[in-house]
């Protein structure tokens, strides 16, 4: 017998286990800590400019031509692209979950390439970038100084601190909003350059012969016939540096005159981009976002951050200073002290019940020291597979608490029992004989939880993840807690266990009393059931009944939403509104925000359209940070609260549509909570048609009950201007078109023409018309353009413009023009309800002709790992039966144990009904550990009434002796494991709404399987041992004949 060597040598059985704590204690030093496994697709996004174009035109140029190419690379699930007036374009391919996002850039690349050839020209000389895109933002750092202005601060920033963090390790990515970099702004003067005959043209063509790099060779260089002993290089003067040689520039004109450009033009050092600005707390700042690589561990990461900018802040200019305005590791940190807190308080329930039970302080240290061996193993595990410290893992860990116990429970235990029965044996033989009892339903208990447990991982995509995660950590503590049970608990037991125990304390006493008591009542019972089978059935089909009803009428959802300490603003207003209104609306919302006792700090981005993700003049979006948990106690000071309370305030206003909204549960699926979906046309209807069905959709949308806030980022009535050219009157006057056209871009638009070096760094060269030459559609007669004869012509004799409204930003699905519509579910309903009512108004008010839906971010996830967790489920079901039918070489009494399984379910899902919670991936992941939990008990009954039955008693008798034995360590572990769990039911702080979800599904199945399915247990075992022995007896008697 596997044990009996170890009871023999237990010191043997003690270095094992401190080896399996020592595996464990060096992986928790190697792993990384965050908040959530990745759980996000893998992204890429391609970028563009084509500085000057409208909306409509790069989509049509541009982004087809780059989707056309890019469709169906390997992997890929969908892709999405927006196109904006501000003359950028972006589309963003995303990937399987789990999938290599290294590969995928190298993929998407390649294909890039291919479609280059095909793009306008000015788009070819900005060039296109392919970049991974890294879905978790570590922290938001905001800079401020009121010595400098925005530019000078922007690069400061991005010269003396950016850079260095980028080396920070764990760090994937930094980026700076605003894109304020240094550039050299030509401002033509059109009056000027008419004056001399020159039109911009001239000018863009004489600054890029004259401000390049020309390598010019080396004088007395081999072979030579080495007369000169030397070699020279030739520097030539290379690109100017600032801009006063700028200014020196020499243009031709017609006549023969030479101008410097500085007499048609102002040179300045200025920004590449004007078009937004962001505020902290009121004030100008520079954001900077930091990025996490996609395997590092979010903590180190974060204090490495901390101390890199603590060594920086001895180098900053007088005024300069930084403030952390968003940090999602706060949260993890927060939530993984709660977990642990949650975790002690697991361990210290557990040992009162031991010692409750066991009425020994010798017996209650045994678990304590079994249970730190189990869990602390399980770190070693994680590390061996790759996983890392996260709250599944950690909630994996704090619910297998309760299962390692029991191992531990059952043993010592029997022990106990044998000792109390026969008082002649010694402790040793004793433990002996507990061993060759309990050691068949041990090893069966480790094979159940894993036949659940390892189906379940090799489940795909999001869910898959999570729940890969939850029962690969479960299987390995309840392999090391086996494995334990086995070979250290016995060892201990027969060293510590005396055979007389001093009296207990009196309470102990008295609840030992009552238990002898109830043991009796619970075995009177058991054999009523027995007696009374069709009344039995009768009950257990209502309750079957009350299950599906319940099963019905609990939400789904796919995660809780928390209060992550940070909330978001967002603001849009009126089309085409300006920067400058824009930014009065962000700070005056700020003010308002600031007001509330619960808010730090606040910071906002004027001219980023956070939902669209590209710049638009007319939105802003504000990162408001609140207090810390501690402060916050009160039920209205919760992020969701004051979600509420905020939109109050501010849905009054006149000048903008504001709307607050928590941040998403889990980082980089989705930018809010809710869901995103994308309305797909396909009958080639335009952007004002696509418009005025998406409006039809929201407005249905928002009259139902479960849905608030829908809304679509496409609106197509900002004012535009269409520019036609007079190709007659062109031809009369000889002014060829592209000449038209290459003025209008040099005047009304940014037109890149070359770079220049600064610093060490190099930054591009701007043309355009100074602002007086750009205000308004008259202007067009200030702007001149040449005839053939070199005559000057004003541009609005051969070009008109005529006022026109359409779309600022396009957004494409899948090759598709579509509307993004956004929107979140009520308070009360989940976010599965807010998907299948916004599908319902969709099919209602759409045909199915013209447009098909298609989900993104976390919607797209739980459309699509909807029923996954019913498969698992029904996986987990299927392998226990399989285990034991093997096990007892039987095909009829596994079934006995998988009845306890229905009553978990319902005991679950009646707890989270009645707390108003939702059918999410925790309350997936807890009925998962039911099924083993319930099995778990049932297996105890049926393994000990058959080995009373062989040992010769009636079957009756069997079933009502394995209830009466077995129903103390039944109790025993249950009570165990719901005390370990329980601190999670009730817990408060970050991160609470994970832990309830999870905490309550399985406690409320816990008290159901102990309290009803072990009354049913005994009854399903005596029918079906019944069955079993008339079917086989018939058949043996057949045989002899």
């Amino acid at each position: 017998m596997f044990s009996r060597f170890f009871i023999n040598r237990p010191i043997f059985a003690t270095v094992i286990s401190i080896i399996i704590v020592i595996a464990g204690f060096m992986g928790i030093k190697g792993l990384p800590i965050e908040e959530y496994p990745s759980l996000t697709p893998p992204t890429v996004s391609v970028s563009a400019t084509y500085s000057g174009a409208d909306a409509q035109t790069i989509a049509d140029s541009v982004a087809s031509a780059i989707e056309d190419q890019i469709n169906g690379v390997e992997n890929m699930l969908y892709m999405q692209s927006t196109s904006s007036s501000a003359g950028t374009m972006n589309i963003n391919v995303y990937f399987k979950i789990g999938s290599s996002s290294k590969q995928a850039t190298i993929d998407v690349n390649n294909r890039v390439q291919a479609a280059l050839s095909r793009l306008p020209q000015e788009v070819q000389n900005m060039g296109v970038t392919v970049r991974e895109r890294s879905g978790s933002i570590l922290q938001v750092v905001g800079f401020t100084n009121p010595n400098m202005d925005l530019i000078e601060l922007y690069n400061y920033v991005n010269l003396n601190i950016a850079d260095e963090i980028k080396r920070v390790s764990g760090i994937g990515d930094t980026v700076l909003i605003g894109n304020k970099e240094y550039s050299m702004r030509i401002w033509l003067k059109p009056d000027r350059l008419a004056h001399f005959k020159l039109t911009p043209s001239d000018v863009i063509s004489q600054v890029k012969i004259q401000n390049s790099q020309y390598a010019a060779g080396k004088i007395g260089e081999q072979p030579s016939k080495g007369e000169n002993p030397y070699v020279y290089s030739v520097v030539s003067e290379g690109r100017f540096k600032d801009p006063k040689q700028f200014g020196e520039i020499l243009i031709k004109s017609e006549d023969g005159t030479v101008v410097k450009l500085k007499e048609v033009a102002t040179v300045e050092l200025g920004a590449a981009s004007y078009a937004s600005d962001a505020m902290l707390n009121g004030k100008p700042a520079v954001p900077l976002l930091l990025f996490l690589q996609n395997d590092a561990n979010a903590l180190a990461t974060s204090e490495a951050v901390k101390a890199k900018l603590e060594e920086l802040k001895k180098t900053y200019p007088v005024g300069l200073e930084h403030t952390i305005a968003y940090n999602p590791t706060e949260f993890i940190t927060v939530s993984i002290e709660e977990v642990i807190k949650t975790f002690i308080e697991a361990m210290l329930l557990v040992l009162i019940v031991m010692y409750f039970f066991l009425k020994s302080f010798r017996a209650t240290i045994i678990p304590m020291l079994a249970v730190p061996v189990s869990i602390i193993g399980t770190f070693g595990g994680l590390y061996v597979m790759g996983f890392s410290i996260n709250l599944i893992t950690l909630f994996a860990l704090i619910l297998a608490i309760g299962i390692v116990v029991d191992d531990a429970i059952i043993v010592i235990e029997n022990v106990e029992r044998i000792l109390h029965e026969d008082k002649e044996i010694s402790v040793k033989d004793a433990t002996f004989k507990a061993m060759e009892e309990v050691q068949t339903p041990v090893i069966s208990i480790v094979l159940v939880l894993c036949a659940v447990f390892v189906p379940v991982s090799f489940m795909e995509g999001f869910v898959g993840v999570i729940q890969k995660q939850f029962a690969l950590t479960l299987v390995v503590s309840v392999c090391i807690s086996g494995f334990v049970a086995l070979t250290l608990t016995p060892a201990l037991c027969a060293v510590m266990l005396k055979k007389q125990e001093s009296k207990p304390f009196w309470i102990v006493q008295k609840f030992n009393d009552f238990f002898d008591f109830s043991t009796r009542l619970f075995t009177a019972g058991v054999a009523k059931i027995l007696k009374h089978v069709i009344i039995s059935f009768i009950v257990i089909g209502i309750m079957g009944f009350a299950t599906y009803t319940l099963f019905q009428s609990v939400p789904k959802g796919l995660v809780p939403s928390e209060d992550k300490g940070a909330l978001m603003a967002i603001t849009s207003l009126p089309p085409s509104t300006n920067m400058l209104k824009t930014k009065e609306e962000v700070n005056s919302i700020s003010n308002a925000i600031l007001s509330n006792p619960n808010v730090e700090f606040t910071m906002g981005f004027a001219g980023y359209d956070m939902l669209a993700s590209s710049l638009r003049e007319n939105s802003a979006i504000s990162f408001v940070k609140l207090k810390d948990w501690n402060e916050r106690k009160g039920a209205t000071d919760g992020a969701d609260a004051l979600v509420g309370q905020f939109n109050g305030m501010l849905w009054g206003s006149k000048n903008s549509m504001t709307f607050v909204v928590n941040v998403p549960p889990i980082m980089g699926l989705s930018m809010t909570g809710g869901f995103e979906m994308y309305l797909q046309n396909k009958s080639g209807k335009s952007y004002n048609e696509i418009e005025a069905d998406a409006k039809k959709v929201t407005a249905a949308a928002n009259a139902r009950p479960e849905l608030t806030g829908v809304r679509t980022t496409l609106e197509t009535n900002y004012r535009q201007f269409k520019i036609t050219v007079d190709k007659e009157k062109a031809r009369l006057f000889g002014v060829s078109e592209s000449e038209i056209f290459s003025t209008i871009a040099a005047s009304f638009g940014s037109y890149y023409i070359n770079d220049f070096n600064l610093a060490g760094k190099s930054y591009r060269v701007y043309a355009r018309a100074s602002d007086n030459f750009r205000n308004n559609p008259e202007d067009l007669r200030k702007i001149f353009v040449r005839s053939n004869d070199g005559g000057m012509v004003p541009l609005n004799s051969v070009a008109t413009l005529t006022r026109s409204i359409g779309p600022d930003i396009v957004d494409r699905f899948n090759l598709f023009p579509s509307a993004k519509i956004m929107g979140d579910p009520k308070p009360g309903y989940t976010s599965g309800d807010a998907i299948r009512a916004i599908q319902e108004v969709v099919n209602d008010t759409l045909s199915s002709e013209d447009y098909a839906i298609s989900w993104a971010g976390t919607a797209y996830q739980e459309v699509n790992s909807q029923g996954t967790g019913t498969v698992a489920f029904i996986f987990g079901m299927v392998f226990v039966f399989l285990i034991l039918a093997a096990q007892y070489e039987r095909w009829l009494i596994p079934l006995a144990v998988i009845t306890a399984v229905p009553f978990a379910v319902f005991g679950s899902l009646l707890a989270v009904w009645i707390r108003g919670l939702t059918n999410d991936i925790y309350f997936e992941i807890g009925l998962l550990l039911l099924i083993g939990l319930a099995a778990k008990n049932a297996i105890l009954i049926v393994e000990f009434a058959m080995q009373e039955r062989e040992s010769g008693k009636s079957i009756f008798e069997s079933a009502v002796n394995a209830a009466k034995l077995r129903f103390r360590p039944i109790v025993m572990t249950s009570i165990a494991f719901t005390l370990g769990v329980f601190p999670m039911v009730i817990s408060t702080g970050a991160g609470a709404a994970s832990r309830h979800s999870l905490g309550t599904g399985v406690v409320g199945g816990m008290i159901a399987s102990t309290t009803i399915a072990i009354f049913f247990v005994p009854m399903f075992y005596y029918l079906l041992e019944t069955l079993n022995e008339k079917y086989w007896k018939k058949g043996a008697k057949k045989d002899e004949k």
